[in-house]
């Protein structure tokens, strides 16, 4: 493993351990939801932008250039991260670090999961995982940081 992902894998695990909002209702994802979307659409983004809880989406939008594939892996993103209660960024890191196939057959369906970048829990300190925020259409890389920048900058949330 190479030291830039070590030093990933680290920042994750971190990230993972202190990214919590004191609370997180349905107007607090909606106001998540638009800042991620003003934010990748004031960049250029073409990414599709979802956040729900286990019971259903509490906002989405497909941005310009975002594509139906793009709505695939938000789904599968989000599932992944609401089963784990962690980042999907956290997971792909993980597995590479271990080497293990992410789809090795009997552990994750990939119909239904995915282990990719983008979907970030959200964490209520004192309640555990309420929601994911999830963002598909850049990098992994890019759509974990992205999710993660907005949660960090919305002071209503932290």
């Amino acid at each position: 493993m190479s030291d830039e992902a070590k030093a990933r894998l680290a920042e994750l695990e971190e990230q993972h351990e202190t990214l919590t909002v004191e609370r997180f209702e349905r107007s607090d994802a909606w106001e998540l939801g638009r800042y991620l979307a003003d934010k990748a659409l004031a960049a250029g983004y073409p990414v599709a932008v979802d956040v729900r809880t286990a019971a259903g989406i509490l906002f989405h939008a497909s941005l310009p250039g975002a594509t139906s594939d793009n709505e695939t892996w938000v789904a599968k993103k989000a599932a992944t991260a609401l089963r784990f209660e962690a980042a999907t960024a956290l997971l792909e890191a993980r597995i590479n670090a271990g080497g293990r196939d992410m789809y090795e057959p009997g552990w994750l369906d990939p119909g239904t999961y995915a282990v990719a970048g983008g979907a970030v829990p959200i964490r209520v300190r004192g309640a555990g995982v309420v929601a994911v925020a999830t963002v598909s259409g850049l990098a992994s890389d890019q759509d974990h940081d992205l999710v993660v920048d907005a949660i960090k900058e919305l002071p209503k949330l932290t």
